[in-house]
């Protein structure tokens, strides 16, 4: 699997911060509801692969929270600036031209008219999470559906909380022996916790966690791919009406599936896959 997975969690950070929590003059921007950035991104050691990567991209995110549609998705161009290590290809580079993803999200107490909240449980919603890999060829490619239900958690704190649990349908994956096929199932957490006014912004702290499980890819690939993997970002986020600045650490467990400390060898000599460890990142960006 490529590297190029979950680029997302800075970038959701980015969204979180500056589109649903900075206060701001919603005139400064072309919609009042569809909150929307172009960012340029630095990736170093993302464990997405069977390698460590290295890249610099630019990237198309929007956010949106309105009745009783939640959404964040972004487009990213690989490589598109030619800078990366020699594992990263890209849009110049026979790489993929384009990788999306996006996070619909629909409120099933707005559409039904019910109040289903109870609890801590605020809302409900029928939650995706899908996943496109253009690639440039059959074996560069990805096309992932992750569905199921999700909610908001009422904290008594400053910290937003939601939870999605998913089941997977996996079409192409890079030549994986699990495409075709209902494949495992994902739970992820998001949060928000603002900190505090610096330099004028908003400092916040805002993160999620995919927990990927009951996949099939062991049994039909061997031990170098795993049925589990974790992906948790870690993100600092500064916000300003238009600029954002994000600092992100992301721990990796089995990333992309890849069993770390095994043994591959792709034509070019043997080397051990490092798929559990961190990696991080640089956002810069601009809402309008």
């Amino acid at each position: 699997m490529k590297t190029k997975v979950l680029m997302a969690g800075a970038l959701l950070a980015a969204s979180y911060s500056v589109s649903s929590f900075a206060e701001s003059n919603n005139s400064q921007y072309l919609s009042d509801w569809w909150h929307q950035s172009v960012n340029v991104v630095g990736s170093y050691h993302t464990r997405f692969g069977p390698q460590l990567n290295n890249d610099l991209y630019l990237e198309y995110e929007a956010f949106a929270h309105k009745d009783w549609f939640d959404f964040y998705g972004y487009v990213d161009v690989p490589k598109f600036f030619g800078t990366g290590n020699h594992n990263d290809k890209g849009i110049w580079d026979d790489g993929s031209p384009l990788f999306m993803e996006i996070e619909p999200r629909f409120s099933i107490d707005k559409l039904t008219g019910t109040d289903l909240s109870f609890g801590p449980f605020k809302e409900w919603y029928f939650a995706n999470n899908y996943i496109y890999d253009m690639g440039d060829n059959a074996a560069g490619r990805q096309n992932t559906w992750y569905m199921g239900l999700g909610t908001d958690i009422d904290t008594h704190t400053k910290m937003a909380l939601s939870l999605n649990v998913y089941a997977k349908y996996q079409w192409e994956n890079y030549g994986a022996p699990n495409e075709n096929s209902w494949d495992g199932y994902r739970f992820k957490v998001k949060y928000f916790l603002p900190l505090t006014q610096l330099w004028g912004g908003n400092l916040s702290y805002v993160g999620f966690t995919n927990f990927d499980w009951g996949s099939d890819l062991n049994d039909k690939a061997g031990p170098s791919r795993s049925s589990n993997s974790i992906a948790s970002s870690h993100i600092l986020s500064l916000g300003y009406d238009h600029w954002h600045y994000s600092l992100v650490a992301r721990y990796f467990h089995n990333g992309g599936q890849w069993t770390d400390g095994t043994e591959l060898n792709f034509g070019n000599g043997p080397f051990e896959v490092k798929s559990t460890g961190w990696g991080y990142y640089l956002v810069v960006g601009y809402s309008f």
